[in-house]
């Protein structure tokens, strides 16, 4: 069976989850703790870092960018890109925000500075930094919410990898209770219709040694 070498709360690693589900795909999951810089992993993905997925063919594809574009050419019944030219522009400047954007102006503010960085053994968080990541979220999420009041789903009218992208970073600061959901009703209403899918199940029941979720975590009603 195809493997994903993932971290439970890296963004990435849940983008590249979803699309699978979402895609029928089965998958084994294992647990890769990159800062150990394992021989055997560094030879899959020489830049340590997840997701690397490993097919039943044993061709291996790292970086959820790539593994994503190689998931909807390999296996199209289920497309995740979008169905028109204008729908997958769309759906590729949506992750390209999420997975660059709000990743260098939250995830490394918050999800790194809280947990990541004390993985790595890169000492204590910022709190200057942690500041800067709620008060940058703020920001996003009101910009989410003005895409969700505006379109069905985050590109057009069918859930694409947009939406699971958005959803994938979302869900791993929700699991640290770091989401003020309060901000923008349009974009916490959005987040609940991803959530409630099938594909968002094995997400919702993660869990990380020493940290807890709040209880709404995977409450699909919050």
């Amino acid at each position: 069976m195809r493997l994903l070498y993932h971290l439970p709360l890296s963004p990435y690693s849940r983008k590249v989850r979803l699309a699978l589900a979402e895609k029928g795909l089965p998958f084994e999951l294992k647990v890769e703790k990159v800062w150990e810089r394992r021989p055997d992993f560094l030879a899959l993905n020489p830049a340590a870092q997840v997701p690397v997925l490993v097919e039943d063919s044993g061709l291996a594809v790292a970086d959820s960018a790539a593994i994503c574009e190689y998931l909807d050419e390999a296996y199209p019944d289920q497309p995740l890109l979008g169905r028109s030219l204008a729908e997958r522009a769309e759906c590729r400047r949506i992750v390209a925000w999420f997975d660059g954007k709000f990743a260098r102006e939250v995830d490394d503010n918050l999800l790194f500075e809280k947990l990541m960085k004390r993985l790595f053994g890169r000492g204590e968080p910022e709190g200057g930094a942690i500041r800067a990541g709620f008060a940058n979220l703020r920001h996003h999420l009101a910009y989410l919410g003005w895409i969700a009041e505006h379109r069905k789903w985050l590109a057009g009218e069918t859930l694409t990898l947009a939406d699971l992208a958005a959803a994938a970073h979302l869900s791993a600061l929700d699991f640290l209770g770091d989401v003020d959901w309060s901000v923008s009703p349009a974009a916490k209403e959005w987040y609940a219709r991803v959530k409630s899918r099938p594909s968002f199940r094995a997400l919702l029941v993660d869990r990380v040694p020493g940290l807890s979720p709040p209880a709404h975590y995977a409450d699909l009603d919050f």
